[in-house]
């Protein structure tokens, strides 16, 4: 039997005077109000997701902007018009040096292999972040803001924006609830990829290269090579050197609710089960499916979860004869969370829409709300920035938000070398393949190389 619930989605400042390129930890700095009381941020991205969940929302808020960046300046356009005062500048490092001292906030949209140098930057400064997802490139990355979170004790939020809505939330309930029993198993799809991907290398157009784009700067920590008009400025995400693929655009939001409410830790296990390994290409492959590993916590069991991407979806095990299709089916993106008792299915990528189902014949009740609501996911933050709430009110925190992108972020590493991969999370470290480990980190070009003092 199965039953319908349909959600809609809802809803200090450290300050520094700069004498070198952010040489200075945070703890050096005192915690002062910005210009008039008002948070003064700097938007590193300017145009894209950074219009619709960084430069309109933020202002909505109330915040100031003194500079903003982004490597192309024909993408200048949203900062530039919300904000005609402020400075524009095509290489983030140029803008910190010439106003860190302006600045109490960052918010990062820019490509995936930018997030961690432009955000530890801030961080070493003392300046509040709030960074897209996935928050970072590779698995060091994230570990290392987890660390940072902790040790400069800033607000921080990664852009899961819908870490903040009611269908998430509903979700951390009913699988903490026990109404479902003990969790055995969950399987989530997305539809991404819808960008180019598992094609082969671009060649590059040196001569199509825009007037306005500062391609050494769009490049950054990522190796030299002339312009490629395949990447720029958006199709990037399928490439290895600047993007994470599916799993990584997407796992951050599609896997959340269940993540958060199972409270796993890092997988100890990823295994590619379908796909073709890409290490050693320009490109994620054009579909694939993994299998992440979970060990026993607590009184917990072990359980495992199947991602799938590409247009690859779950097969049809026993579940299926459960009903578990027969209402609204598996959605172009989707999960479906599996108990003992009963299972839900959400039928979007953010928990909006979900459908409950019984095993033992007899309709499940609701669990008890037990999750505080949010104010909003850019009001956590704004007002964690303005020291209203702790730092770490934000719900979607550094802390957080580096746990689940280091465990999204193992998947990529299967999908590289292929086959399954073992991981021991307290070295982070790959014990059954050695050449998996050198996707942990990256090699960083000359100039880009930025690690926590």
């Amino acid at each position: 039997m199965s039953q319908q619930i349909r959600f809609t989605r809802r809803r200090f400042l450290q300050t520094a005077a700069v004498t070198s390129a952010w040489a200075l930890s945070a703890s050096s700095y005192s915690r002062v109000f910005g210009a008039n009381g008002r948070l003064n941020v700097a938007f590193i991205g300017t145009s894209g997701i950074a219009g619709s969940q960084s430069i309109g929302p933020i202002k909505k808020l109330g915040a100031e902007c003194p500079c903003y960046c982004d490597a192309d300046e024909a993408r200048f356009g949203p900062a530039a018009k919300a904000y005609p005062q402020a400075k524009g500048f095509t290489d983030y490092r140029k803008m910190y040096d010439a106003h860190m001292k302006d600045i109490d906030a960052v918010m990062v949209a820019t490509p995936d292999h930018h997030h961690y140098p432009a955000t530890i930057i801030a961080m070493m400064n003392g300046k509040h972040c709030y960074t897209q997802k996935p928050l970072t490139h590779t698995m060091w990355e994230a570990r290392q803001l987890g660390i940072a979170v902790e040790k400069y004790k800033l607000a921080t939020q990664m852009g899961n924006q819908m870490h903040a809505n009611e269908g998430n939330r509903r979700i951390v309930e009913w699988i903490r609830s026990g109404k479902l029993g003990t969790i055995k198993e969950a399987h989530i799809w997305t539809n991404r990829p819808v960008w180019p991907q598992g094609n082969p290398t671009p060649t590059p157009a040196p001569d199509k290269k825009p007037a306005g784009l500062n391609w050494d700067a769009w490049l950054g920590p990522a190796p030299e090579r002339e312009y490629v008009e395949d990447y720029a400025p958006f199709k990037w995400r399928g490439a290895l050197a600047y993007g994470t693929g599916a799993i990584g655009d997407m796992g951050c939001h599609t896997t959340d609710g269940f993540y958060w409410g199972m409270e796993p830790g890092f997988p100890v296990a990823c295994e590619l089960v379908e796909g073709e390994p890409v290490a050693g290409k320009e490109q994620y492959g054009k579909s694939a499916a993994l299998k992440f590993e979970f060990a026993a916590k607590g009184d917990r069991p072990a359980f495992n979860y199947y991602w799938y991407e590409g247009g690859k979806k779950p097969k049809k095990p026993d579940w299926v004869d459960k009903g578990l299709e027969k209402d609204g089916g598996l959605k172009p993106s989707g999960g479906i969370i599996i108990g003992e008792n009963g299972a839900i299915q959400y039928l979007d990528d953010y928990g909006n829409n979900i459908v409950v189902y019984s095993f033992t014949g007899q309709e499940i009740p609701e669990p008890e709300q037990t999750l505080e609501r949010s104010e909003g996911h850019h009001q956590e933050w704004y007002s964690a920035c303005l020291g209203e709430k702790p730092y770490d009110h934000p719900k979607s925190n550094f802390k957080y938000a580096a746990m689940l992108t280091e465990s999204v972020l193992l998947g990529t590493i299967a999908e590289k070398v292929g086959g399954r991969v073992e991981y021991d999370s307290v070295n982070q470290k790959i014990t059954n393949n050695d050449a998996a480990n050198e996707h942990i980190t990256k090699k960083y070009r000359e100039g880009w190389e930025f690690k926590m003092s």
